[in-house]
């Protein structure tokens, strides 16, 4: 079976900031998953910080400071992300199935099966922030934005090893964007 790809669009709502980058749900990237399988992908394609865990947070929030990827390893899951027309959208990942996810976007598991484990990593092996929107001052929402804005593109996809070709299509600005940096800069 070869590997599948969604993409999924976001703009900023509220006090989450999504991203210009697309979220990529690559289907069956890793076959046959196991927590090792997953992990050593996503080393050999420069995603370190590796973690393995029974699920995700099941509250909604966002990473400000890396973009992350995450692996099915065994089982499913549901996520809540803030993608989509109507600003939410509810995808399912199985065994196998990698979610690369920019920073800004917010996700939450929202169910799973008993036997779910996820794997998660990060480009160049950065460290990760916690951000949760009802928690977020106006000031810490543009400190995350410009963190946000500031990252690089990372050099691999963590699931297909090319070189981020839906991320590097990406508009350098949007109007939705630019409406954003303009709320943003009045606020300043």
């Amino acid at each position: 079976m070869s590997i599948t790809t969604e993409s999924y669009m976001s703009k900023p709502q509220g006090k989450i900031p999504n991203n210009r980058f697309p979220l990529l749900v690559h289907r069956n990237a890793i076959p046959g998953g196991g927590a090792e399988a997953v992990k050593a992908r996503f080393r050999e394609n420069g995603w370190s910080n590796n973690w393995d865990y029974p699920g995700i947070y099941e509250y909604a929030h966002f990473h400000s400071t890396t973009h992350e990827c995450l692996g099915c390893a065994q089982g499913w899951m549901e996520f809540n992300l803030s993608v989509g027309e109507g600003g939410w959208t509810k995808v399912r990942i199985e065994q196998g199935d990698v979610i690369v996810m920019p920073a800004g976007v917010s996700h939450e598991m929202i169910s799973m099966a008993e036997d779910i484990h996820m794997c998660g990593g990060y480009p160049d092996g950065r460290d990760w922030d916690d951000i949760q929107e009802a928690f977020l001052s106006d000031e810490d929402y543009k400190r995350a934005c410009k963190r946000i804005m500031m990252l690089p593109i990372p050099f691999k996809d963590p699931a297909t090893g090319l070189a981020m070709p839906e991320w590097h299509a990406a508009p350098g600005s949007v109007p939705d964007w630019n409406e954003w940096r303009t709320a943003l800069d009045a606020t300043s």
